[in-house]
């Protein structure tokens, strides 16, 4: 399978990344192992998970994806090599704000290092915008992860044009290492966020594009034509907002290229997203072996200039 760089990281990843934001939430550990193991006799590397994941579900601390992620390769010492680890530091662990500060890194870091049960984060990523601390002081503290062989390279989460664009600067002037990923909300329905001035950006400086919601919560799967069927799964309160004249549109597209290629809604989504120029693969993740399939059609499927056409007119 044909991988793309990861900026000027020297990492490498396939097309599809595997988001772990479901282990320990929808994805219980037995079967996360099955679909990691899946995910990996496919031919595909990287896996993105976060610190913070999944705190949101009740009785969880965060920090239960990565566990999970760790305890897979403990049972299975050969995958490290094969798998890129990316996880995400900087969302509210319990100390009430987003934190990107050198103190908070410091500690955090070993906290996934631990829970990963490995001696090197390949992709260490900012998950979120704070406010508070300069870029310098996050990229000096990424710096030296760098230089003790914790972290190999860093990304940023949901920055827009302005905010990486500062922090590029400030890598370049301060000779600090810069972020080689950007990892923005990106799918057929929400685009107009990274269209325009972050896309732009990305492009020329050659940052890598991971994507996320990259089947926007899974409306793009077809399961969600209208208000009933939202009760299908515990996402459908986020997909209320899809189902207007657009989102419909979009997914009358969707049903014509995928009956033209012989392939599910999904499938022609993602893609779409991999297909487009300046991403470098999607983040999507699944919660059994026969949706893991499916991701997996998804990066051997190829769609014409016809179908990319349709897409971009729906989508538009």
């Amino acid at each position: 399978m044909q991988k793309r760089p990861l900026g000027r990281s020297g990492l490498e990843i396939a097309p599809l990344v595997f988001g772990g934001n479901v282990f320990g939430w929808t994805v219980d550990e037995p079967t996360s192992f099955r679909l990691l193991d899946a995910f990996v006799d496919a031919g595909l590397n990287a896996i993105d998970t976060a610190d913070v994941y999944s705190r949101w579900v009740p009785d969880n601390q965060g920090g239960e994806s990565e566990t999970i992620i760790g305890n897979w390769l403990r049972a299975n010492p050969g995958k490290r090599g094969k798998v890129l680890i990316l996880t995400k530091v900087g969302g509210d662990m319990g100390q009430g704000h987003k934190d990107l500060s050198a103190k908070w890194i410091e500690k955090e870091v070993e906290n996934s290092l631990r829970r990963l049960n490995t001696d090197v984060i390949d992709l260490y990523q900012s998950h979120w915008p704070d406010p508070n601390t300069p870029h310098e002081e996050t990229l000096r503290a990424y710096e030296a992860l760098m230089k003790a062989g914790k972290v190999r390279a860093i990304g940023t989460s949901n920055y827009d044009a302005t905010l990486l664009a500062e922090s590029l600067k400030v890598a370049k002037e301060k000779g600090l290492p810069r972020y080689e990923t950007l990892q923005p909300q990106y799918n057929l329905y929400d685009r107009a966020d990274f269209d325009g001035p972050l896309r732009d950006l990305v492009m020329r400086e050659g940052i890598g594009v991971i994507t996320y919601f990259s089947l926007a919560s899974g409306f793009l799967s077809g399961k969600y034509r209208s208000k009933e069927d939202l009760s299908k799964s515990q996402r459908g309160s986020r997909v209320e907002k899809y189902l207007d004249a657009r989102g419909m549109k979009i997914l009358a597209a969707l049903d014509e290229v995928a009956a033209r290629n012989g392939a599910t809604p999904a499938e022609v989504a993602l893609a779409w997203v991999i297909a487009r120029e300046g991403i470098t693969a999607p983040i999507a993740s699944a919660t059994s072996l026969e949706q893991l399939a499916s991701l997996v059609k998804s990066v051997r499927l190829t769609l014409s200039a016809e179908d990319i056409a349709a897409l971009d007119a729906a989508s538009a």
